[in-house]
């Protein structure tokens, strides 16, 4: 299954802290290229709105376009490589304003 740039996916996350991994939702951030040449997918980790929220977190203004049952928040700052067999399905795609904003916050925190 080929995935574009802001689908929102199901896939088993790795944690940053610790060998773990939570099947959860994520924002696929990488070009299809990617995907075609190496079959990887880079992901943002889409996270509850009710967890504290960090510098650079992008909230979702468009739940049911991007296919999610509760207020939820990107959060550029945990990016993780998979393995593009490993996402389970894909359950929707961010909005404009979501793009925009997604965008916004990646460029901030990789400005170099």
């Amino acid at each position: 299954m080929a995935f574009a740039p802001f689908d929102i996916v199901v896939v088993p996350f790795p944690y940053a802290d610790r060998l773990a991994e939570k099947r959860r939702p994520a924002v696929v951030v990488s070009a299809p290229a990617l995907e075609r040449r190496h079959g990887l997918v880079w992901l943002a980790m889409v996270t509850s709105a009710s967890n504290p929220a960090w510098r650079g977190d992008v909230v979702i203004g468009d739940l049911k376009s991007a296919g999610l049952p509760a207020p939820s928040r990107i959060r550029p700052a945990k990016l993780a490589t998979v393995d593009a067999a490993r996402i389970v399905r894909r359950i929707g795609k961010l909005d404009a304003g979501d793009r925009s904003s997604l965008r916004t916050s990646l460029k901030a925190l990789a400005a170099w």
